[in-house]
């Protein structure tokens, strides 16, 4: 990246100056290249979770090219069975017949697959697209958004939701807040659910018994702004708390901590609903 040949050229330059030029503007030198230094290590952290998504994309390929190939093969064995069949003396027209409706069957199961996989790919990228479109790149680097078989999963950085060591939401947040509570709106018939997790710290407050409490209260506190604020039907809404037992990063370094203090957003999809957006297999019968 263009950044990391940037960032030593401008250490260099800034070093080579520092005794002609004035306090103030070596100040300004040291400030942008401690700014340039969190913008390398924000993308750097982009890839590592564009990555993550691409390995995650591509085991959901595999899986369906899989199945793909395993009704190929079945439907090569039903025909080796059918053409044996009419190379027999009298095999029976009802057999035969059966034979035809099978392979007819796994053709069809195998054009859904396919379709499935495209189907899958398109709406995770269509709904990526559209929900990170209004965000600024500013507010991308604490919010992570993705997108599992038409559920939405958006997580929120504490440090930009709530005031260091409270669930009161901070001032910060409501432009970020107000975007979401837009994309919540526009899919208004799916539910919501607001999950809280933490570090493995344990908190040191009177009022707040452990990090339970403090999950499940700012749980509660992006509940309500969505509510009030931003006129989110409470009808779909959930708050919940998982404290420090829904870890995604290591614990014992300050940044695992900040991934694990997290507000996750899960938008998803009633029961029909999901099944229009995963498919289903043709041929299951109706229960």
């Amino acid at each position: 990246m263009k950044i990391k040949f940037i960032l030593p050229l401008l250490l260099m330059v800034a070093a080579l100056t520092q005794s002609c030029v004035s306090n103030k503007k070596y100040a300004e030198l040291q400030t942008n290249y401690n700014r340039l230094q969190d913008t390398n290590r924000n993308l750097l952290q982009s890839y590592q979770v564009t990555q993550q998504e691409l390995s995650g994309s591509r085991t959901r390929v595999q899986s369906l090219e899989e199945q793909i190939q395993a009704e190929k093969a079945n439907e090569a064995a039903l025909q080796n069975s059918l053409n044996q069949c009419l190379a027999g003396n009298n095999q029976g027209n009802v057999n035969i017949a059966k034979l035809a409706d099978q392979i007819s069957a796994s053709s069809k199961y195998i054009q859904h697959l396919v379709e499935l996989k495209n189907k899958s790919d398109s709406l995770n990228m269509v709904l990526t697209n559209n929900l990170t479109r209004s965000l600024s790149p500013d507010e991308t680097k604490d919010v992570d958004i993705k997108v599992l078989k038409g559920v939405v999963y958006i997580s929120l950085a504490d440090n930009m939701l709530y005031k260091s060591g409270s669930y009161e939401i901070s001032s910060q947040a409501g432009t970020t807040l107000s975007k979401i509570a837009k994309i919540i709106n526009d899919y208004s018939t799916y539910d919501v659910l607001i999950e809280g997790n933490t570090d493995n710290v344990p908190i040191s407050q009177t009022n707040i018994r452990n990090n339970w409490d403090l999950s499940a209260l700012r749980a509660s506190s992006v509940v309500q702004a969505l509510q009030n604020t931003y006129g989110v039907d409470p009808k779909r809404l959930t708050a919940g708390g998982r404290g420090q037992y829904n870890p995604i990063a290591d614990n014992s370094t300050p940044d695992g901590k900040a991934q694990n203090r997290r507000t996750q957003i899960i938008i998803t999809p009633k029961l029909d609903q999901f099944m229009q957006l995963i498919g289903k297999d043709p041929n299951t019968p109706a229960q």
